[in-house]
């Protein structure tokens, strides 16, 4: 008898799906706070707010992905620094605001389910969860072979954390003369990851395996697909004193786009881009492409990957603290009466 045509025939395997949450139950449990009331599977997942210690909370959110970073993760066949670059991304967007992270959910879609491509981008996922005291509480795993074209697949993240109201960090104190502080980046991160393959890989003609002079030995794949960074373990403790005025993620945007953000309207910034080393991936990608400097402070973090605002009397308290916690943080311009802008010298 003939049963027709089946699920799995017209490109969804059930069964793959089932493989793929059993590979990942045991390592998402591990990231599980008191608070966590559901299990992996469960129609929605619960987070007891009963058990947070704050006299008024504000919840803060923010949902993004990694870009085509996910192409260069394909070609070299590793996929656990997405997971890390996902969660990293959504934490540092909401540690701008002085929230810790809560809670995380994933969004994982694809043409074909790969079970083990799966669990290598949670594994990354859980390890900068547990990082950062969060809980990877629930997520979403799509095939849709009508979508994306065999091989492509898609990521996605949503975080909610806390910040007791009078502790929100939003730049409104931020005036004149105050210090801009920078906290190094480990590369790309995960922004302007169209523009260096363009040239990287479509003008230039290189490749992932390729060692360029100025890149040192290291080939161009592993300089790209370096993680991205989660600043919160070093930042949180540094915001308890309340001496931090306002932060931004440097991400899409770069300098220009990014700081204003947290500026107040009658204030610019100065930054000095002679102050910090620029990774040799940037150069190569700006000698490359004869990309003009606006261009690339726009496009990439250029070695800045999260700032800081102070007084000027705390920024140096503030840099020896960040550094104690392993960071490499540098002033690197200031706040003066201007018109909501940043000049890059």
């Amino acid at each position: 008898m003939n049963d027709g045509i089946t699920y799995r025939q017209a490109g969804v395997n059930i069964d793959a799906m089932n493989d793929a949450l059993y590979r990942i139950r045991e390592m998402v449990r591990t990231t599980y706070t008191p608070e966590v009331l559901t299990e992996i599977g469960s129609f929605g997942g619960m987070y007891a707010l009963s058990g947070v210690d704050y006299s008024d909370a504000v919840l803060v959110s923010s949902v993004d992905g990694v870009g085509t970073k996910i192409r260069i993760a394909s070609a070299m066949n590793r996929y656990n620094t997405i997971g890390r670059d996902l969660v990293a991304h959504c934490v540092n967007d909401i540690l701008v605001h002085g929230a810790r992270p809560l809670f995380f959910l994933d969004y994982f879609a694809t043409s074909s389910l790969q079970p083990a491509q799966l669990q290598e981008v949670v594994t990354g996922m859980v390890e900068t969860c547990r990082e950062v005291n969060c809980a990877l509480i629930g997520g979403e795993t799509a095939e849709m072979p009508g979508i994306y074209h065999e091989g492509d697949y898609d990521l996605v993240g949503c975080i909610v954390g806390i910040v007791e109201r009078s502790h929100i960090i939003d730049g409104s104190a931020i005036s004149a003369g105050d210090a801009v502080i920078g906290l190094t980046s480990s590369g790309l991160h995960t922004n302007g990851y169209t523009l260096a393959r363009h040239i990287l890989f479509d003008t230039a003609g290189l490749t992932v395996q390729d060692t360029p002079t100025p890149l040192g030995g290291q080939t161009i794949g592993e300089a790209l697909i370096e993680p991205h960074r989660s600043y919160a373990p070093s930042v949180l403790p540094v915001l308890k004193s309340k001496r931090v005025k306002g932060m931004a993620h440097i991400t899409g945007g770069g300098f220009y786009d990014n700081i204003p953000r947290i500026l107040p309207s009658d204030c610019s910034v100065t930054v000095d881009r002679r102050l910090w080393h620029i990774p040799p991936i940037f150069d190569l990608i700006q000698q490359l492409g004869s990309i003009s400097d606006p261009e690339m402070y726009r496009t990439f973090n250029m070695g800045i990957g999260y700032v800081i605002i102070a007084n000027r009397d705390d920024a140096r308290e503030i840099i020896a603290q960040l550094t104690l916690a392993g960071e490499t943080a540098i002033q690197i311009g200031e706040v003066y009466r201007g018109v909501h802008e940043v000049n890059v010298l």
